[in-house]
């Protein structure tokens, strides 16, 4: 089998059209009878699920600042396995990172020993281009910017600007892409929209690889991936939380890491989904649930009437089983949830906690986490956290201590009562 080869895919800044050349490019080089691994840098979930659609194939988030460097290099070669090309999408700009100034895509780039193409967005600049990328291939000895995307070029005269203050670096113009308005993709307030929800999604990553295709040298560009170094199996980030665990999972409940889901499966654990938006209640012979984050604000009402569902956390909580929820899952475990336009709509009651969504303010970023509760993992944890709602303080012990990156201290997390608990965190790995 031929060794392993990756890519990453990294802007100067956010906005330069990372994700939809990512999009063009999974798309584009799939036509062409590749196999192509997506990845993620970072936390994000929607990102993540946005290109596994465009791949055909699962997606990985490989996070520089929650994984420990043999973590991600086995993430990241156990994830090509199969493939002819490991492609990487960047987050934020190439060098930006946590508070601490750690984790940034260069960083992934670095630890994975891959090379990066710049996607430069050239809009209101032209020969200034070359400065900055130039500056951006010289800040680190350990990242590699390997080529240049040029993406929103204005006009034929723009390009020859542009490309000719390029001739002057050492860096390769691997594509221009022009001004494209048909290549958007809707927001919301916690980023990107799931690609379910999007009618015309497969239809913007078929324009976006008809664009990559004809503006960019595929070839030029598969010819840039370098080699992933071999890494032996890390072991699951985090023990499954029981030996049969029934997983939440639909448009309420999509943000799960499919690291955390895959080693719970290596380390012999049963999953079974099920779907709380269509009433469905957990398995009744689980002995762990876990109702993961995602958009339960949406869909207040729908999740007020779902008594089996309710019913079947109750079950479970009476049989002793381990009931944890993140984020979403951690809303839907309290007694109310107060959507968007003030209305209340009432959640399994497992948990004193009433979370809202009407008086928004975005809370981001990394956490360091410790915790004393039955969940089976050490007492040191590496998360994230992005939400608008908020939640009250309860009587009831806090789930978490938390630090930001900084490790700076933040309000105690969550809440515990008995084997139920839940907060506000994503955990991605073991500190």
């Amino acid at each position: 089998m031929a060794e392993p080869l990756g890519l990453v895919i990294g802007a100067p800044r956010s906005g330069s059209g990372k994700t939809v050349v990512t999009l063009g490019l999974l798309a584009a080089l799939n036509r062409r009878g590749l196999a192509v691994a997506p990845a993620k840098t970072g936390p994000d979930y929607i990102d993540a699920a946005i290109i596994e659609r465009a791949a055909g194939r699962p997606a990985v988030n490989l996070d520089p600042w929650a994984m420990p460097p043999p973590r991600l290099k086995s993430l990241a070669s156990g994830h090509a396995i199969g493939a002819d090309l490991l492609l990487v999408e960047g987050v934020m700009g190439l060098f930006d990172g946590a508070a601490d100034g750690t984790g940034s895509t260069g960083d992934l780039a670095a630890a994975l020993g891959l090379p990066v193409v710049l996607v430069v967005d050239a809009d209101r600049q032209s020969q200034s281009v070359a400065a900055l990328v130039s500056g951006f291939a010289r800040w680190r000895e350990d990242v590699r910017v390997a080529g240049i995307i040029l993406n929103g070029v204005a006009s034929t005269r723009h390009e020859r600007m542009l490309t000719a203050a390029l001739a002057q670096t050492d860096l390769p113009c691997l594509g221009v892409l022009p001004r494209d308005a048909g290549l958007v993709l809707p927001e919301r307030h916690l980023g990107l929209v799931l690609p379910d929800e999007v009618a015309a999604f497969d239809a913007v990553v078929a324009r976006a690889a008809g664009v990559v295709a004809d503006y960019i040298d595929l070839n030029r560009l598969v010819a840039l991936a370098a080699p992933l170094e071999p890494a032996a199996p890390s072991g699951p980030a985090l023990a499954p939380l029981g030996q049969r665990i029934a997983i939440a999972r639909d448009q309420a409940f999509a943000f799960l890491y499919r690291h955390m889901l895959e080693g719970w499966r290596d380390a012999g654990a049963e999953l079974a989904f099920f779907s709380p938006l269509a009433d469905e209640a957990p398995a009744a012979d689980a002995d762990a649930i876990f109702l993961p984050g995602g958009y339960p604000e949406l869909h207040g009402a729908v999740l007020a009437a779902a008594t089996t569902f309710k019913a079947g956390l109750h079950a479970a909580r009476d049989r002793g089983a381990l009931i944890y929820g993140e984020c979403g899952g951690f809303m839907v475990l309290g007694d109310a949830l107060v959507d968007k336009a003030g209305v209340p709509h009432e959640m399994a009651g497992l948990l004193p906690v009433t979370t809202r969504i009407d008086r928004p303010k975005r809370i981001l970023g990394y956490r360091r986490l410790a915790h004393a509760s039955p969940l089976p993992w050490p007492d040191r944890l590496m998360g994230h956290e992005f939400h608008y709602s908020s939640a009250k303080q309860t009587r009831l012990t806090p789930l978490f201590a938390a630090t930001d990156a900084l490790g700076e201290a933040l309000p105690p997390m969550g809440a515990v009562e008995g084997r139920v608990m839940g907060s506000y965190a994503h955990v991605i790995d073991t500190a």
